[in-house]
């Protein structure tokens, strides 16, 4: 048995035993949160804000002791308000959604006041591992791709300009999940038309096409992990989570595990080039 049909097996057999949650790997900052609460925006203000960091309003500002640089333009974050309103026929009171804004500044936007919350990153963080940086210099760089790290809390592969995007090391606690979720998305990009020709650019997040290549993509990643000798008990753990998840688009169909698992065969010894 080869470690792609071993790693599977393993995986199959941690499902079998139920239902196991998925946890996000690395510690999330990056975000736009408000000064005064230090609490992150809704998704959608997150989208509206222009850059990650605390927001104030300008009496908070001025309140801190701060004032707005002249000159400065401020942006808006959005809230649904509800109010009452009697119902003519009726007399009964409902409630309806009304959509409101506020304006805020950026913390550099101001004067005579600084950030106040820190990101929540881990204590102890992950370390870099010799053989896995090894790897990850060695094909991005034969490759040709990409690879960039931003403090945030985004990890992805771009097709269209063939590009890895991963969080800080720093925000991670265990080092084979930061390089699992490395590993992960370079396994995606063996999947490009110059490579491995296997991302089919009409697939829909969440479909049947998108869960394949993500099975493969964990699957490979997972022996990647193996590979270098990182697994943990709970990054392993980890894996069968998130590939259980996918499966249940798949209809749980462990048939599909042993397909993805040929296929991330072949993005593995791309990525290991002889190794």
């Amino acid at each position: 048995m080869n470690i792609y049909e071993e790693v599977t097996q393993r995986i199959i057999s941690q499902m079998e035993q139920g239902v196991i949650p998925w946890r996000k790997p690395w510690a999330a900052t990056g975000k736009a949160i408000s000064r005064a609460t230090g609490k992150p925006y809704s998704l959608l203000n997150q989208m509206l804000l222009a850059k990650p960091g605390e927001y104030v309003t300008f009496s908070e500002c001025h309140k801190a002791g701060g004032y707005v640089r002249k000159g400065e333009k401020s942006q808006i974050v959005v809230f649904w308000k509800w109010i009452d309103k009697e119902d003519e026929e009726t007399g009964e009171i409902q409630q309806i959604p009304f959509l409101r804004y506020y304006n805020v500044f950026h913390v550099d936007q101001c004067e005579g006041i600084s950030a106040q919350h820190t990101a929540d990153l881990p204590v102890n963080p992950a370390t870099a591992d010799e053989t896995a940086e090894s790897i990850i210099a060695d094909y991005v760089q034969r490759e040709g791709v990409k690879l960039e790290h931003h403090e945030g809390d985004a990890a992805y592969y771009q097709p269209a300009a063939d590009r890895i995007v991963l969080p800080l090391l720093k925000q991670f606690t265990e080092t084979a999940e930061y390089y699992g979720t490395a590993f992960h998305e370079m396994v995606h990009s063996t999947g490009h038309m110059k490579r491995l020709a296997r991302l089919d650019t009409t697939a829909n997040f969440g479909g049947e096409e998108y869960s394949k290549e993500e099975l493969i993509a964990e699957i490979g990643a997972a022996a990647l992990v193996n590979f270098c000798k990182l697994e943990t008990p709970a990054s392993f753990t980890n894996s069968t989570a998130y590939i259980q998840n996918w499966l249940q688009v798949l209809k749980s169909d462990k048939r599909f595990i042993v397909s993805a698992s040929g296929k991330a065969e072949k993005a593995v010894n791309l990525i290991l080039a002889g190794r």
